[in-house]
């Protein structure tokens, strides 16, 4: 059974800060936008998978990547995986933009 999955508009594309985070809250989760350089927004968790934790909305962005502020841990925006030799996930969400608007596919 396939599910229909619900768009929820999150951020109006101008105002998303190229090579930087933008925190938002959609249904009671903490995320965190990223406007990478080739102009692609990635989402995910606003939170480093570090043991201790912390946010990721300041983390510093490298092509597809960014780098916990902490930790400096080595995040795909891809699928949220940290690279090795650390080990580590955060959670990556669908997005899509449709004229100016953001939107979270969930």
């Amino acid at each position: 059974m396939q599910t229909t999955k619900v768009r929820i508009k999150v951020a109006d594309y101008d105002s998303l800060p190229e090579r930087a985070g933008q925190a938002v809250m959609v249904n009671g989760d903490n995320l965190v936008l990223f406007r990478i350089s080739n102009g692609d927004v990635k989402a995910v968790e606003n939170k480093s998978p570090h043991r201790k934790g912390g946010t990721l909305a300041d983390a510093l962005v490298s092509g597809k990547f960014i780098y916990c502020p902490v930790y400096d841990l080595k995040i795909s925006l891809e699928d949220g995986k940290v690279q090795a030799p650390d080990i580590g996930e955060v959670k990556t969400y669908e997005v899509e933009v449709i004229e100016n608007e953001v939107y979270l596919a969930i």
